[in-house]
């Protein structure tokens, strides 16, 4: 049974280096290629894709900063207004309560 177990770690392991080396190798080997690929892709075309989706990215992210920004600022509005209204309420009510 210990030689069946023994036999079963190193197997294991064993079998565990040689994958992470090889998967090592082909994703190193893949990013290499695919690296090249966008440098090619870029060189042919000028204006590289990415340029045009950070650009298109900071578009849409001052778009969404001007939507907050303008929701901000309605709800600061309503909020001024509600306080308004109480501190009336409560001056009305101190008054009465003076009288």
């Amino acid at each position: 049974m210990s030689q069946s177990n023994n036999n079963f770690a190193t197997g294991f392991f064993l079998g565990s280096l040689v994958g992470s080396v090889l998967g090592g190798i082909l994703g190193a080997t893949l990013a290499t290629r695919r690296n090249d690929n966008l440098e090619s892709d870029e060189l042919l075309n000028g204006n590289t894709q990415n340029e045009l989706k950070n650009a298109d990215l900071d578009f849409r992210a001052d778009a969404e900063i001007e939507a907050a920004r303008r929701r901000l600022e309605s709800k600061i509005a309503q909020l001024n207004e509600t306080i308004d209204d109480v501190r009336n309420q409560l001056g009305t009510m101190n008054k009465v309560s003076s009288d």
